[in-house]
């Protein structure tokens, strides 16, 4: 299996879920739910959700901000690769999906990490902005780690809340900035590639990051993560 093909991807995705992921009840029942109630089936892979697990534990994170939090998928990684103690502070606009989203983390056992907060990111980040510039720095420590999973319009919005509410040396994973290659089309300007270009842009050109970005071919397809830390 020399050739990369749609079909070989496949096959070493599955072989990856196996080997490095395995079954889990608690996240297929919350992927079954969300599909279930008609949620739209782009949450993140199996692999990728291990990966922000993993980020999450290595760099010692307490305090997670998740901006799109759809069926909570993602959000019980996040909040499994926590401490006791620690929060997940996971943004969703739509109330339903939210709803969703707490049955499913409380089932896993993990809804005493995570808060989920209902509204427009946009709207919800800005109010914790202001809350944290009306504490002290020691009542309210800064997010370790920010994952950016939402309306790809707004990435740059995210991005400027994730520098504004990430402590020093921060950890920011932006997902789905390939986007099966459209993100280096030319010709393609709808509004979701040119809201990925434009966070991947100013990931390059504000002072406030350092980043990088990779490819990845998983059970959602051709796409890829841009991982920055807070300068």
């Amino acid at each position: 299996m020399s050739e990369l093909t749609p079909e070989n991807a496949r096959a070493v995705d599955r072989y990856l879920v196996d080997t490095l992921v395995g079954g889990d009840p608690a996240l297929d029942a919350a992927v079954a739910d969300q599909n279930t109630a008609g949620m739209p089936d782009i949450e993140v892979a199996p692999t990728n959700g291990k990966l922000l697990h993993l980020l999450a534990r290595a760099t010692g994170a307490r305090r997670v901000l998740e901006i799109g939090t759809l069926g909570g998928y993602s959000t019980i990684w996040l909040a499994r690769g926590i401490p006791d103690g620690g929060t997940v502070v996971t943004i969703e606009a739509q109330p339903a999906h939210a709803g969703v989203a707490r049955a499913s983390v409380d089932r896993a056992g993990v809804g005493d990490k995570v808060d989920i907060h209902v509204g427009r990111a946009a709207d919800v980040l800005a109010a914790l902005a202001r809350e944290s510039e009306a504490q002290t720095q020691d009542a309210a420590p800064g997010f370790d780690l920010v994952f950016i999973d939402a309306d790809k319009e707004s990435n740059t919005v995210y991005l400027d809340y994730a520098a504004r509410l990430g402590r020093p040396g921060a950890l920011v994973v932006v997902d789905n900035v390939v986007r099966s290659g459209r993100v280096a089309d030319p010709s393609d300007e709808s509004p979701q590639i040119a809201g990925v270009r434009a966070g991947l842009e100013m990931l390059r050109d504000d002072s406030r990051f350092d980043a990088t970005a990779l490819q990845t071919l998983d059970a959602k397809g051709w796409d890829g993560i841009a991982v920055a830390i807070v300068v």
